[in-house]
């Protein structure tokens, strides 16, 4: 019985940090947004700005630092727009690629610019290294994306297409439900996160140079 005493108080300290009710957030909790956001704008950047703004504004959420500023109905209403925009263009097979590769100059600094603000209240140090961490993140995660969706694109039929994007889907939303409830749960499966994309990214690129590889020339 002791044991399961001091299994539940350890289960304890993994409640959540990120409080909601007009309380300080520490640097912990700080840090543990800055890595999300991160993550998810390499993913579902529209969605998570709309998400964040709408929370903002009309979940009497006070978000923290420099992201208030995703409150404003315009900034509302643009990322409403692309997050629907998006929603449909990436279950399209090859137009998916083309969004993807547009976006890789506008997810990764966006996931660097949010996370620095998350930071806003805090030191210029802090702002910067939470800047690396968000792009390095973003870029991770949306270079695992984007190479996993042109792999399947040699796949004529269109299925597959459809259901990996609704599976992005899902698990942005449970990323981020997640991260805002259970941030030290959210940083443990960020870990397994990181190192299965680092496999895929490789996976992939190896996949894409033996496709790529030119035959040697016969004589």
């Amino acid at each position: 019985m002791e044991s399961l005493g001091d299994l539940g108080a350890a289960l304890g300290g993994l409640t959540p940090l990120l409080d909601w009710r007009e309380l300080p957030l520490d640097l912990a909790s700080l840090a543990a947004l800055a890595a999300g956001l991160g993550w998810a704008s390499g993913l579902r950047l529209y969605a998570l700005v709309f998400a964040l703004g709408a929370l903002g504004r009309f979940g009497g959420v006070q978000l923290p630092g420099g992201l208030e500023v995703l409150t404003h109905p315009l900034v509302l209403g643009l990322s409403g727009l692309m997050l629907v925009t998006e929603f449909f263009a990436d279950k399209l097979p090859w137009l998916d690629s083309l969004w993807d590769a547009v976006h890789t100059f506008i997810r990764i600094p966006a996931g660097a610019a949010l996370a620095a603000a998350v930071m806003g209240d805090q030191s210029g140090a802090m702002q910067v290294a939470a800047a690396l961490a968000g792009g390095t993140l973003a870029a991770g995660t949306h270079f695992a994306k984007a190479g996993a969706r042109a792999a399947i694109n040699t796949s004529p039929e269109p299925v597959s297409n459809v259901a990996t994007s609704l599976g992005e889907d899902a698990l942005f939303a449970g990323g981020l439900w997640t991260l805002l409830h259970y941030p030290l749960w959210f940083l443990g499966g960020l870990a397994v996160f990181v190192l299965v994309a680092l496999v895929l990214i490789v996976a992939l690129w190896r996949f894409i140079r033996r496709i790529f590889r030119r035959r040697p020339a016969t004589t």
